[in-house]
C-alpha cells in the first residue's frame, strides 16, 4: 500500500509538471501564430490511450509515463520529422519566424515551471501558511549520525550559529553546511561555547555517503497511541508514559532510544517508563524489525513552533522569494554533485524521485514537493544540452550571435545526439536505482 501511495503521488506529480511545462511551449507558439500539431501527456510510441483532434492539433495521452511533448510544426525536435523539414518552410511554420520568437517559444517551457513553483508556494502559504522549529527552541540539543560526529558534533551539543551567523529555522543549519560550505559552527557543550571547525572535505564525503539527515533534534519520547499490534501496548505500556530507558541504561531522547532497541531485536528487556511521576519496568520482547509500535507525541507538545499566517497579497512575495531560493540552492547542489569524485554513483532515476514523497497521502507535502520539482525540472531542461530546452536555446543564441542558422543536417544530428544522451542518462540512472535496492 505505502508503494502504491508513492506511485500515485509521483505520477501525479509528474504529469501535472509535465502538462504545464508543454503548455508553455504550447501557448507561445499560438501567440506567435505557429502550428502545434501534437500536443501529449506521456510519449505514444506505436499507440495512444486516448486522443482527439480540434482545430490544428492533436491532443492525448500516451502509454510511456516518461514525460510528454508538444510537438511544433517546422521544428527539428524528438518526433523527427525529416519528411516535413524536407518541403519549403511555410509561414505557420517554427523554422519560419523571427529568431527572437523562436527563443521566446522554447523558453516557454522552463518560464512555466518556474511560475508554477511560484503559484503552488503562494497557494501553500496562503492554504497552510508556514510552520518551523526555530532554532534557539531545541532546548534538549542534537542528534547525530556517523556523518554529524565526523563533523565534530555530538548528541546533546545545542548550536548556536553558524560561521557566527544566526540561522531562524533549524532545518537550515543542514543547507548552510553544505550548499554554502561553511567553516565554523558555534555549539553549546556541557555548558562551554565551543568553535567547531568544519573538516576539509567534509562535504563530498557526505554526498558520497548519501546521509540525509546528519543533524536532527533531540525529544523525549512520550506515548501518543499504539500501531496495531503493538509489543509494548501488550506489555501494559499505556498513553502518556514517558520513555526512559532500557535495562539498566537510561536513554531518556527518542533517537538514544530507538537506537539502542536495534541492539535487543527478539530479546525480552525491561522498558523503564516514568507514569505520573513514579518509575516502572515493563518487561517486553522486541520484535525482530526493532520497533515496539510506539507513536511519539506531536513535536507542538516538545516544542514552540513558529507559525506565520499569510493571504493572497502577503503570500505573493514570499512565493517568488522561496522560488528563487530553491532555485539557486538546486544550482548550488548540481555543482556539489558534480564537483565530486564519482558523482555518478549520486544519480537516481523514478524510484529516488518516488521514494521522496512521503507513506501517507498528505497535500501539504505533496504540493511543496511537486513545486520543487517544478523548479528541478526547469533547471534541468534549461542546460545546453541538444533535445532539452536549452540545447534549441543554445544553437538559437548561436543565430543571435553570429547571425546564421546551423544547418537542418547539422541541427538532426545534434537532436539524434542529444537523445542518445538523454536515454542513456535516463537508463542509467533507473539502472542505479535497481541496484541500489540489492546493496
Amino acid at each position: 500500500m505505502v508503494i502504491l501511495i508513492k506511485v500515485v503521488q509521483l505520477l501525479l506529480s509528474l504529469s501535472i509538471l509535465v502538462i504545464f511545462h508543454e503548455f508553455g511551449h504550447y501557448i507561445t507558439a499560438r501567440i506567435f501564430k505557429t502550428r502545434v500539431e501534437k500536443f501529449y501527456v506521456f510519449f505514444n510510441p506505436w499507440f495512444s490511450l486516448f486522443k482527439f483532434k480540434k482545430g490544428e492539433t492533436e491532443y492525448g495521452i500516451g502509454w510511456v509515463p516518461l514525460g510528454g511533448y508538444c510537438k511544433i510544426a517546422g521544428m527539428i525536435d524528438e518526433s523527427m520529422d525529416k519528411e516535413q523539414m524536407k518541403l519549403p518552410p511555410q509561414p505557420w511554420e517554427f523554422r519560419s519566424k523571427p529568431t527572437w520568437q523562436r527563443l521566446i517559444i522554447m523558453l516557454g517551457g522552463v518560464t512555466v515551471n518556474i511560475l508554477l513553483a511560484i503559484c503552488i508556494y503562494i497557494t501553500v502559504l496562503t492554504v497552510w501558511g508556514e510552520q518551523y522549529l526555530p532554532t534557539s527552541e531545541v532546548k534538549y540539543g542534537i542528534s547525530v549520525n556517523a556523518m554529524g560526529t565526523e563533523l565534530g558534533l555530538r548528541n546533546g551539543d545545542r548550536i548556536i550559529t553558524v560561521d557566527n551567523k544566526e540561522v531562524e529555522e533549524f532545518s537550515d543549519i543542514p543547507r548552510k553546511i553544505v550548499l554554502e560550505q561553511a567553516k565554523k559552527i558555534q555549539v553549546l557543550r556541557d555548558g562551554k561555547k565551543m568553535d567547531i571547525d568544519v573538516p576539509a572535505g567534509f562535504v563530498n564525503k557526505l554526498i558520497q555517503s548519501k546521509s540525509v539527515d546528519f543533524i536532527s533534534f533531540r525529544f523525549p519520547f512520550e506515548v501518543q497511541k499504539f500501531a496495531l499490534g503493538s509489543a509494548a501496548e501488550k506489555a501494559g505500556m499505556k498513553v502518556n508514559d514517558r520513555i526512559i530507558g532500557i535495562n539498566d541504561s537510561l536513554f531518556p531522547y527518542f533517537d538514544d532510544f530507538h537506537g539502542a532497541l536495534q541492539h535487543y531485536k527478539n530479546q525480552k528487556v525491561n522498558i523503564r517508563i516514568v507514569r505520573a511521576g513514579d518509575t516502572i519496568r515493563l518487561p517486553i520482547t522486541i520484535p525482530a524489525e526493532g520497533r515496539i509500535g510506539v507513536y511519539n507525541k506531536n513535536l507542538s507538545v516538545y516544542f514552540k513552533l513558529k507559525e506565520k499566517s499569510y493571504n493572497v497579497i502577503t503570500a505573493i512575495p514570499v512565493g517568488f522569494s522561496m522560488t528563487f531560493e530553491r532555485t539557486a540552492d538546486y544550482l548550488k547542489s548540481l555543482k556539489l554533485l558534480f564537483s565530486q569524485e564519482k558523482a555518478y554513483e549520486s544519480v537516481g532515476g523514478f524510484i529516488s524521485i518516488g521514494s521522496l514523497f512521503p507513506d501517507v497521502w498528505d497535500w501539504l507535502t505533496f504540493w511543496t514537493f511537486t513545486a520543487f520539482l517544478s523548479i528541478m525540472l526547469a533547471v534541468i531542461n534549461i542546460l545546453p544540452i541538444p533535445a532539452l530546452d536549452g540545447g534549441h536555446v543554445m544553437f538559437l543564441l548561436y543565430e543571435i550571435i553570429f547571425r546564421r542558422k546551423p544547418s537542418d543536417k547539422f541541427m538532426e544530428y545534434a537532436q539524434i545526439t542529444g537523445m542518445i544522451i538523454l536515454f542513456g542518462i535516463l537508463i542509467f540512472a533507473n539502472l542505479n536505482d535497481v541496484l541500489k535496492l540489492f546493496k
